[in-house]
Order: structure tokens, then C-alpha cells, then sequence
């Protein structure tokens, strides 16, 4: 477990780390900020965690947070263990993660990679806390709706004139066929653009013509993986080929740092939408940048998620959700546009002047520190 981290101006505010042996829990919380109020952040269940990653992911909720307009700071959780244990096995996992933040008021829970609905169940069972709930405890299941995919495909929208890519007619690659990267094809299909390539944990695959997402969408509900698909002229690759994929539009959609240096040649795409949360490097984005792709950074392109989740956590509807999604991520989406135009800036760097200014506001009006 990696101790790694970046202390400034800004956080993190807290960093937990939770070893228990007898129950085999691993896990690392970190608090980043909590001027505009209590953070919220998903739990990620994986194999391998690190303080860094936890800490950068943190960080990008704060700044997710704030673009956003919330009155959330930024969190993040990460438990070690297998996403696809038995369900018995990961109740007690999650729940005895619940049960050691029962006390750290000051963040929210919510459903990341390798959790899901059911585990914001276990956790509010456990501590009355959580976020991206069943709908039979009262509340709006965002992955099932699909609320980040529907952000980033807002955010794509509001980008057409910048980026020059219409949606209609584009052809669109998603690395991480999961709860992200599935909806925003399914929305995108539905504005008329085609999925030429799709990528999960196994592999790649991809078609010229398109792959039908209703084809794609019941394979993965049937857990099998993506090159189990048998079409003609379907060309197989590794999940990392997916980077070079011929397309208008490519969404990274799975895990952070997959964009690097390295790869970023590689990139044939006029717009790429971040749905992973840091799934870029710094020096990688700028190289895209300089090649003239328009790059939307995933603390404002996929605050999808995390605006249902303030949504639901203060009482509001289903319906009432998506319309604010639309709303902010429109807003955010065209203003970053608009100032790394003016001041010759790549959007992060636009995004992240606007996000930092608001937190730090937030601190002015705060007894904080």
C-alpha cells in the first residue's frame, strides 16, 4: 500500500487507513476538503489500492465538487479486495468498512467501481449514510439510470462547436464498457453517433460499420465479455488498443492513468470525454492539446454521478436529477470552453482556475484550518 501523497493549500483535510486482519479489511479513506460542506465520493473495491490514487481521486472530487456548484467538498474510499467475490463475502467486507467510518461525519459514501447499490444499502444499514441508493430505500440508483453517462454525453454536446465534432454521424470509441462508458453509448447511439470500438477488462473490439449497442449492452448483461461477440469483420485487440481506435469521439471509461505520454500519439479522436475520473496525465493532456483534440477533463465532463448524488442526498426526485445535470454540466462545460479560448489555456487548467476559486472562497466564508 503505497504512502505516497501530495499535501497543499487545499487538503486533504484527513487520510484514514483501516487494516483489520481478522476480517481481512484493507482500506484507505481520504478526506480533501470540506469547506463547502461534507465531502461525497464514491467506494472503490479493487484488487490493488494505494494512498496516491486515493488522495488524486479525492482531490478530483473536490474539484468535481466545486465545479459543480454543490455544497459537497471531495472524498474517496478504496477497499482491497475482488469486485467479483461472492455477494455474502463482499456484505461483510462492506459492512465492516461501514462500521469502521461509522464516526467520520464529514463523508458521504457513494458507488464506484466495484461497488454498486446494493453496497450503499449495506452502508446505510450500518452507518445512515450513503448516496446512489435502491430506489426502494428512497433513492436514485445512478448507475442504473445511467446519470454519469448522461453528463458526459451533455458535455460532449455542449462542445460540438468547439471540438467540430456533431454527434450525429460520429463514430465513438469507449475503453470500459462498465456503468459509465455502457450508458454514454447508449445515449450517444441514441443522438444518432455510431460505437466503432468497445473495450472492457478482457479485450477489445471493433467494426468500421458500428457495433449495434443493444447487442453489446445484452452481452455484457449476460457477463460474458465483449470479444464474445461473433460478427463478421469484427477486428479482436487488447484493452489498450482501444487508444488508437479510428473515431471522432473517444471516452475513456475505466481506469485512472490509462492515457500517457506514450499513447497519447496514438489518439486519432478530435474530442476526447473523460469519463474515468483522472484517467490522463497532465503532460499527456497538454500533448493532446497541442495536437488540436479537444479534451474534456473528467472533474467537469463526468460530475454526472456525483450531482444525482447531492441531488438524492438533499430529498430531490429522479426527474429532478437529470435536469440538473444538464443544467450545470452545460454551464461548466461551455465556460471552461470559453476561457481556455480567451486565455489560451487547455481546458484542466481553464477548469481547475474556476473550481479552485470557488473552494477557496468557500474557505474565506468557513472557519477552516
Amino acid at each position: 500500500m503505497s504512502t505516497v501523497i501530495t499535501i497543499d493549500d487545499l487538503g486533504p483535510e484527513k487520510i484514514i487507513q483501516i487494516n483489520k486482519p481478522r476480517t481481512g479489511l484493507q482500506a484507505i479513506v481520504v478526506v480533501d476538503n470540506v469547506a463547502a460542506g461534507p465531502s461525497i465520493g464514491g467506494i472503490r473495491l479493487t484488487p490493488e489500492i494505494t494512498l496516491d490514487e486515493c488522495a488524486r481521486l479525492a482531490r478530483a472530487m473536490t474539484l468535481k465538487n466545486a465545479a459543480a456548484g454543490l455544497p459537497h467538498g471531495g472524498g474517496k474510499a478504496m477497499i482491497a479486495g475482488d469486485p467479483s467475490m461472492p455477494e455474502a463475502e463482499k456484505s461483510r467486507l462492506v459492512r465492516a468498512f461501514a462500521r469502521s467510518i461509522a464516526d467520520v461525519s464529514d463523508y458521504i459514501p457513494g458507488p464506484d467501481m466495484g461497488t454498486n447499490e446494493s453496497c450503499m444499502a449495506w452502508i446505510l444499514d450500518e452507518t445512515s449514510r450513503a448516496v446512489g441508493l435502491p430506489r426502494v430505500l428512497g433513492g436514485i440508483p445512478l448507475d442504473e439510470i445511467g446519470a454519469t453517462g448522461y453528463g458526459l454525453v451533455i458535455a460532449i454536446e455542449t462542445a460540438e462547436a468547439h471540438s467540430g465534432v456533431e454527434i450525429e454521424g460520429a463514430r465513438v470509441a469507449v475503453q470500459g464498457f462498465g456503468a459509465v462508458g455502457l450508458h454514454a453509448a447508449r445515449f450517444l447511439s441514441g443522438k444518432g453517433a455510431r460505437i466503432v470500438a468497445a473495450s472492457d477488462s478482457a479485450g477489445s473490439i471493433s467494426h468500421p460499420d458500428g457495433l449495434d449497442f443493444e447487442t453489446l449492452a445484452a452481452i455484457k448483461k449476460k457477463g460474458q465479455k465483449l470479444r464474445d461477440l461473433e460478427k463478421d469483420g469484427v477486428v479482436t485487440g487488447s484493452p489498450e488498443s482501444i487508444v488508437a481506435a479510428d473515431c471522432d469521439i473517444f471516452i475513456p471509461a475505466a481506469r485512472p492513468d490509462v492515457i500517457t505520454t506514450d499513447n497519447a500519439r496514438l489518439i486519432k479522436a478530435r474530442l476526447v470525454a473523460e469519463g474515468a475520473n483522472i484517467p490522463a496525465s497532465l503532460e499527456a493532456e497538454q500533448l493532446l492539446h497541442d495536437r488540436g483534440i479537444c479534451v474534456l477533463p473528467d472533474f467537469i465532463a463526468n460530475a454526472g454521478g456525483v450531482i444525482c448524488a447531492s441531488v438524492e442526498h438533499h430529498r430531490g426526485s429522479e426527474s429532478q436529477a437529470m435536469t440538473v445535470i444538464g443544467e450545470k454540466i452545460t454551464r461548466n462545460v461551455a465556460q471552461v470552453l470559453e476561457q481556455a479560448t480567451t486565455k489560451n489555456l487547455t481546458p484542466r487548467a481553464a477548469a481547475e482556475q474556476m473550481a479552485r476559486k470557488r473552494i477557496e472562497e468557500a474557505m474565506r466564508l468557513r472557519r477552516f484550518g
